[in-house]
């Protein structure tokens, strides 16, 4: 009912709010949330209790109040969809902006400083020179797995939302979704804005 209406309606944006349930049911039964992020044809935001609101009901003046996004990439077409909204974001309400790179592999020691100044720089060219003058961006590449990396510095730079791109509906993007996105969702503490090619 939830993706009918939002397709007859021609939604932009669907807004969820989530248990964030642990254990082997929810892994593998997932949700109604989980089954909209998997089939929707516009981003998703899910709200699990965060751990500090961005929003502020009730003050007309000053609702909405991002001042830290964290923006996730692994530099394929899905993400860089998603660095749009990221950068949209991050403009409007002159945020913060981390664009964050994990890298799951160790390079090799020798290479491990040219790997890292190189994925830097690839990080600094995807944002326009005119973003610089409406907010602060920051790159950062870790090395670890990709979830735990993402909700590590999630937790350290405070982010109000993180912003993170998904492939799209066939049998292995869904299997594909599970692993980061849902992870992400499941466990960390902040808002995702999830955003499907």
């Amino acid at each position: 009912c939830i993706l009918a209406l939002a397709d007859r309606q021609e939604t932009d944006l669907i807004v969820m709010g989530t248990h964030g349930r642990h254990g082997f049911d929810h892994l593998t039964m997932g949700s109604v949330t989980e089954k909209v992020l998997r089939k929707a044809h516009c981003p998703v935001l899910v709200v699990r209790k965060p751990a500090h609101d961005f929003v502020k009901p009730g003050d007309a003046a000053e609702s909405v109040r991002l001042k830290k996004i964290l923006y996730c990439t692994d530099f394929s077409d899905y993400s860089n969809r998603a660095l749009t909204y990221a950068l949209s974001l991050a403009m409007e309400y002159n945020a913060e902006l981390t664009l964050l790179h994990v890298l799951e592999d160790m390079p090799p020691s020798d290479d491990l400083q040219k790997t890292l100044a190189g994925i830097t720089r690839k990080l600094e060219e995807l944002v326009p020179e005119e973003a610089c003058n409406w907010c602060k961006v920051l790159p950062a590449v870790r090395i670890g797995r990709p979830y735990q990396q993402i909700l590590q510095i999630a937790l350290e730079i405070e982010a109000d939302l993180i912003v993170m791109g998904v492939r799209g509906r066939n049998a292995l993007d869904l299997a594909l979704f599970g692993s980061t996105t849902h992870r992400v969702i499941q466990l960390g503490s902040s808002p995702v804005l999830v955003v499907h090619i």
